[in-house]
């Protein structure tokens, strides 16, 4: 196929791929409520979207709750396969029994899973990240199926579970109906419901391309991302009461992690500039801190739990950064005059596609062709994503996105930027997907590996 075979193909595509129809898809993923571990809904809803096109679609169940959808416009054989990915959980679950108070004092709407119209915008949980990245997978697979193209790779559009950095909500089995946790719904009580879970177990069971691009946000081409990993530091304390307090020996073992919490946040504050990379500034947050019992606040607990994220960047391994975590507790130990101790409890290492392969050249020519200007790499990123569980795999990734949604109608911040979604921003998307799903998958092997 020529490249002018090629640029018609895009053309046709992009026709169809209007403002209302992104609008209607983004409403259709966002109001079907899917945190993690509760994506099942969901993905039969994708399901059947990529079926009623023409795709050879399944849904790919993990168990009662959890579950992928993922489909495929099948080539002649002579090309390389590419999956165009999207995760589909939300980072909290719109259930103000699990979101509040830690997400703020209610819930807004867009932190709910009811999608609202507002002019160019879309708005609900999980609008923008991840759905409206779904969203642009949903409608250029459509678009494609649609036309049917003389293709020589497969093209395979595919839904992932339990994309977001959590272990299971409320540490129990998540129920299909709702989202919401119990113990008596959904059945199976595993705690790995997030971390990459569906896209590793999407590619366990046969769906296995040869290159991927994963919608996430961000209005760059990244072929290399961060990992993370999860520490635990416990602070010892003397389990007594507040009557005796003048009586028995007394160490208090949260005032001891108030002051290890401070020295901590120093240390993260300055841990990216020992990191850094050309792309990555990867960082670390004190996430949890729990010690005692909220049901009894008048006797100290033995121990006090702090946990931390600590982001790693491709070639640093997870004992590496284990190691230099509890070389400064050992030292925070000596000064506090208390015994630390650090245990890692999750451990995803980073991973890096080189910038000369395919599918990354491939990306920046189609993302260089929408923007209308030289692509350049963006430096300081610290965010991770299914892009590494994809490349641990040996499958040669690239990112791209959607730029966090900006008005001047209201205020953005961390959760509204997830919620939001720029229907105007996911077709310039989607012309980008378009054109890198076309450039691959109508090459034979031959020539792509040229």
């Amino acid at each position: 196929m020529n490249e002018a075979e090629r640029e018609r193909i895009v053309t046709e595509a992009l026709a169809s791929i209007t403002e209302d129809r992104l609008r209607e898809a983004a409403v259709g993923v966002t109001s079907i409520a899917s945190p993690t571990g509760g994506e099942a809904p969901l993905a039969r809803w994708l399901t059947g979207r990529l079926a009623a096109a023409g795709l050879d679609a399944h849904l790919q169940r993990i168990d009662d709750g959890q579950a992928n959808a993922v489909g495929r416009l099948r080539g002649d054989g002579t090309g390389a396969d590419l999956m165009l990915y999207a995760p589909i959980d939300t980072l909290t679950t719109g259930d103000p029994d699990l979101d509040v108070p830690w997400i703020g004092p209610g819930l807004r709407p867009d932190m709910l899973a009811e999608a609202r119209c507002e002019g160019p915008y879309v708005s609900g949980l999980g609008a923008s990240n991840p759905k409206g990245h779904a969203a642009c997978v949903l409608v250029v697979g459509e678009a494609l199926a649609g036309m049917r193209p003389r293709l020589a790779g497969d093209l395979l559009i595919a839904f992932g579970a339990g994309g977001m950095p959590t272990n299971a909500i409320d540490g129990r089995p998540t129920s299909a109906v709702g989202g919401r946790p119990t113990s008596s719904v959904g059945g199976t009580g595993r705690l790995n419901t997030g971390h990459g879970v569906g896209c590793s177990f999407l590619l366990e069971r046969g769906w296995h391309p040869d290159y991927a691009v994963i919608a996430k946000p961000g209005d760059f081409v990244a072929h290399e991302e961060v990992g993370l990993c999860w520490f635990e530091i416990v602070v010892p304390g003397i389990h007594t009461y507040s009557g005796s307090r003048h009586r028995l020996p007394y160490q208090n073992p949260i005032v001891t992690a108030a002051e290890v919490v401070t020295r901590l946040e120093r240390w993260l504050a300055d841990y990216p500039e020992r990191h850094r990379t050309e792309t990555a500034a990867p960082q670390g947050i004190i996430g949890s801190v729990a010690g005692g019992w909220e049901r009894m606040p008048s006797v100290t607990s033995a121990a006090c739990r702090i946990r931390l994220d600590l982001r790693i960047t491709p070639g640093t391994t997870p004992l590496a950064a284990k190691r230099e975590l509890a070389e400064y507790v050992r030292r925070l130990s000596a000064e506090l005059g208390v015994e630390l101790t650090v245990e890692l409890m999750l451990a995803i290492p980073g991973t890096r596609t080189p910038p000369e392969d395919w599918v990354v050249r491939s990306t920046v020519r189609a993302w260089e062709s929408v923007s209308g200007r030289p692509h350049e790499p963006i430096d300081g990123n610290s965010g991770a994503t299914d892009a590494n569980i994809l490349r641990a795999r040996g499958i040669p990734t690239a990112r791209v996105g959607m730029p966090k949604v900006v008005s001047t109608e209201f205020d953005v911040d961390f959760a509204r930027g997830m919620n939001t979604v720029d229907v105007r921003a996911m077709r310039r998307l989607c012309e980008l997907l378009v054109r890198v799903a076309v450039d691959t998958t109508t090459r034979t092997r031959a020539e792509i590996n040229d």
